[in-house]
């Protein structure tokens, strides 16, 4: 990504709650559920995407709390795939806490 592309694309996504990872060019976000069936519930639906687009994200799950970090390896850094997915985790997300 251009440096311009970069700051329009990554622009939404840090107003919604993504953050840039201390010294990785990579985003992450905490998105936290109603309970621990609606965390993995999320983890199952994402999974279907990622495999799809054949871009699977950093994550951790303990309880109802889903850490998600996005970066292109092959890339050696943010790509527009990870804008792509994490809007769409985004849009998954739906109705969790944060």
């Amino acid at each position: 990504m251009t440096p311009l592309e970069r700051k329009e694309l990554l622009s939404p996504l840090l107003v919604n709650g993504w953050a840039m990872v201390d010294g990785r060019d990579a985003i992450s976000k905490t998105y936290r559920f109603a309970s621990f069936i609606d965390a993995f519930g999320f983890m199952t639906r994402a999974a279907f995407w990622a495999e799809k687009w054949d871009h699977h994200p950093e994550w951790t799950n303990i309880y109802k709390t889903v850490v998600v970090t996005l970066t292109t390896h092959d890339a050696g850094g943010l790509s527009t795939r990870d804008v792509k997915l994490g809007e769409k985790l985004d849009e998954l997300a739906g109705g969790s806490l944060g």
